[in-house]
């Protein structure tokens, strides 16, 4: 029995790893479609997250005031939301991360990985996204081992 002690939901697993103060994953995907769309002005509107993020508005204005108490955003009286310097930060690795994973799903052979990183980034550590980053460049530099493992992956 000794060898199931460690096991959690996955509940508990992300309870455990996450501080009382981190982000959520709904946190994290606000965060991370803030740090895009605001890539070339720094603001977004609250309409244009809830479009990109396919929620209410009520849903958004509600998620802008924790991630404000949080101190990752600041909301002008005009209406726009910047990040703050924390939230930039936070933003820029989620963005990574997220590419990070995309780019691993895709040299496994995912045509469209969307669904499948969005569901799989919340649950990656920094640790394992630098190792898939790592994994990435080792097949750019090594053409010849990446063909010879979509050839095994492609038997499957």
């Amino acid at each position: 029995m000794d060898d199931y002690a460690e096991f959690r939901t996955i509940r508990g697993y992300e309870l455990e790893r996450r501080g009382e103060r981190s982000p959520t994953h709904a946190m994290e995907d606000y965060l991370e479609m803030i740090g895009r769309l605001g890539e070339k002005t720094g603001a977004v509107r609250a309409v244009e997250l809830s479009e990109h993020l396919h929620v209410r508005p009520s849903s958004t204005s509600k998620m802008m005031a924790k991630l404000r108490d949080m101190g990752y955003v600041e909301a002008s009286s005009a209406g726009d939301i910047r990040l703050t310097a924390d939230g930039r930060t936070l933003a820029q690795y989620l963005i990574r991360r997220h590419r990070t994973v995309e780019a691993f799903l895709r040299l496994l052979g995912h045509a469209e990985p969307l669904v499948e990183t969005e569901l799989l980034e919340h649950n990656v550590s920094a640790a394992t996204v630098w190792k898939l980053e790592r994994l990435a460049a080792f097949f750019e530099e090594r053409p010849e081992v990446y063909q010879a493992l979509r050839d095994d992956l492609d038997k499957k």
